[in-house]
């Protein structure tokens, strides 16, 4: 597993299974927080790593989304490292395996009911911030995908609402709805981070500069009937 510095609080983790799948660890006061799991095999490297840093010991993990390329190192983190794990509220039923995600027929869960908690919103539905990172929700890829800003530094975790290749935006995998998917990308021309990380690809670096074009290529898609990817 291979460890690159983002930025001065980020650093990004990356294993190859066929495409790069990444998580985040980032440098909080007194500890850090791990952004994603990844894959269960990514665990110890995971671990090792955090040791290694000597930042402080592993507080919390937040979830941009359940998928199992993203939450499936919990279970032998958690194991040894009982830290509480975040994800939005919408995204908990399908954790637990009360809800199928769209893409599947039945439901699997990845989380024993209990272990994940919800982010919590203000009264107005908004994600509160949760260390040094202030949550969006960005549902599309999943029901209850968020990414992560870190305003400091200028850096958005993205998840998979996005994949990139070679400095550019490219559409996310295996996504059930791209419709709602392009309105979550806005994010980024609000936020216009000088960085962009996505799990599946490597940075975008000013990604709002390229945003009137991918939406202009997404639509396209969407309009020649494909909303699936």
């Amino acid at each position: 597993m291979k460890a690159e510095r983002v930025s001065e609080h980020i650093w990004s983790l990356k294993l190859w299974m066929v495409i790069p799948i990444h998580v985040w660890v980032v440098v909080e006061e007194g500890g850090v927080t791990l952004v994603d799991t990844g894959i269960p095999v990514m665990a110890k490297g995971i671990l090792k790593f955090i040791e290694r840093l000597q930042a402080g010991s592993l507080q919390r993990i937040v979830l941009t989304h359940g998928h199992p390329d993203h939450a499936g190192g919990i279970k032998p983190i958690i194991t040894t490292n009982p830290v509480p794990v975040y994800a939005h509220p919408i995204e908990l039923p399908y954790l637990e395996g009360e809800i199928p995600y769209s893409s599947r027929k039945k439901a699997s869960a990845t989380l024993e009911k209990g272990t994940a908690r919800a982010l919590q919103e203000d009264g107005n539905g908004t994600l509160l911030p949760i260390g040094r990172l202030a949550p969006y929700h960005t549902p599309g890829h999943s029901p209850g995908h968020v990414v992560y800003y870190h305003e400091k530094d200028q850096v958005l975790l993205a998840g998979d609402l996005f994949s990139s290749k070679g400095g550019k935006l490219r559409r996310p995998l295996f996504t059930p709805d791209m419709r709602e998917t392009l309105q979550s990308s806005m994010i980024i021309g609000r936020l216009k981070p000088a960085r962009l990380e996505v799990c599946h690809g490597g940075p975008v670096i000013n990604a709002a500069e390229q945003l009137e074009e991918y939406v202009e290529k997404m639509s396209k898609t969407i309009r020649n009937g494909i909303t699936t990817v």
